[in-house]
């Protein structure tokens, strides 16, 4: 029989880390994507009225514009998750930024008096674990005095 070869035992820990931060984030987001449906009514009453007077989006317009953003943020999380557990270097450069963005608008956020702390925390362990020099060995971020890059 065909055995399949498991990268476990190149794979830090870190990698792991970060993998299930990125999956925590993935659910608050899907989350987030039907919190502003529910409190703007739309799932018990429909879509009544317009979306959109003038140039500013009403109440129910603005509830689907934030749900949509997040449905998009959802399936982008999935996506680099993928190429992450495969280690591709694509997925390190994606994430350090997604992080990045991520963090400054929670610190925002914060200041502003509407905190999410779980996005806050998840951002912070996956920097942190980004950073980590055998995880970025392994995305080849980063390389030793006299290592090949192959």
């Amino acid at each position: 029989m065909f055995k399949l070869r498991r990268n476990r035992s190149k794979r830090p820990i870190a990698v792991t880390i970060i993998a299930w931060a990125i999956f925590i984030l993935f659910l608050v987001r899907l989350y987030q994507v039907f919190e502003p449906l529910v409190t703007a009514g739309i799932f018990e009453k429909g879509l009544r009225g317009p979306l959109v007077e003038g140039l500013w989006l009403t109440t129910q317009g603005g509830a689907i514009l934030t749900s949509a953003v997040y449905a998009f943020l959802s399936l982008s999380g999935i996506s680099v998750l993928v190429g992450f557990l495969r280690l591709q270097r694509w997925s390190w450069i994606v994430l350090m930024v997604w992080t990045a963005i991520s963090l400054t608008v929670s610190l925002l956020a914060y200041f502003y008096q509407q905190p999410n702390y779980i996005v806050m925390a998840s951002d912070t362990v996956i920097a942190f674990a980004l950073n980590q020099a055998d995880v970025q060995r392994i995305f080849k971020i980063r390389m030793d005095p006299g290592e090949r890059l192959d």
